[in-house]
């Protein structure tokens, strides 16, 4: 007999009301989005000593910020040091705000036959940066970051996508953790 889909439009007889729900949330995140903050002021922004090193969160989704999308964080490297290696479901940017130094990225292939398989380069990439540049990090690509300098610190303004997590891609990963941590 073949395929009938018409006939199998009509079986089963659970009942939902999903549709309802996400009514409902959505007019009560309307209603919160209203008291979010629009404007930070440094003085509001939270330090942390992370595994990937000294950061100073400027929009994070825990904050309660009108930002729904990105999360942005000064990155801050002693003279030769270094951050915490990592790996993320998101494209990352930086900016060098101040400093000389360098990236290392080992980038991601992967195959899909029954499931994922992720490899890594054994080799990184390394790109040297200066104070100006921008510095892209694709996704899932493990990088750390690097201070070239002896004497002076670099501070790094790095911006990731919350998206893909929203999207249910919660991967990420510490590989290694920053000097002190």
């Amino acid at each position: 007999m073949p395929y009938q889909e018409k006939e199998l439009a009509f079986v089963g007889d659970q009942k939902a009301d999903f549709y309802r729900q996400a009514l409902e949330e959505s007019e009560a995140f309307r209603a919160d989005y209203a008291a979010r903050k629009g404007i930070v002021k440094s003085s509001e922004m939270y330090w942390e000593d992370s595994p990937d090193g000294k950061i100073k969160h400027i929009i994070n989704e825990k904050m309660n910020t009108k930002e729904c999308a990105l999360d942005m964080y000064m990155q801050f490297l002693d003279p030769e040091g270094r951050s915490g290696k990592h790996r993320h479901m998101s494209e990352e940017l930086f900016f060098v705000l101040e400093g000389t130094g360098y990236d290392l990225h080992w980038d991601v292939d992967f195959e899909l036959e029954d499931d994922y398989t992720w490899i890594w380069s054994k080799e990184p990439k390394k790109f040297e940066w200066k104070e100006g540049d921008i510095v892209y990090v694709p996704p899932y690509s493990i990088h750390q970051h690097f201070n070239s300098d002896s004497e002076n610190q670099a501070r790094l303004l790095i911006t990731t996508s919350r998206i893909p997590k929203a999207l249910g891609f919660d991967w990420f990963e510490q590989v290694e953790n920053a000097p002190g941590f």
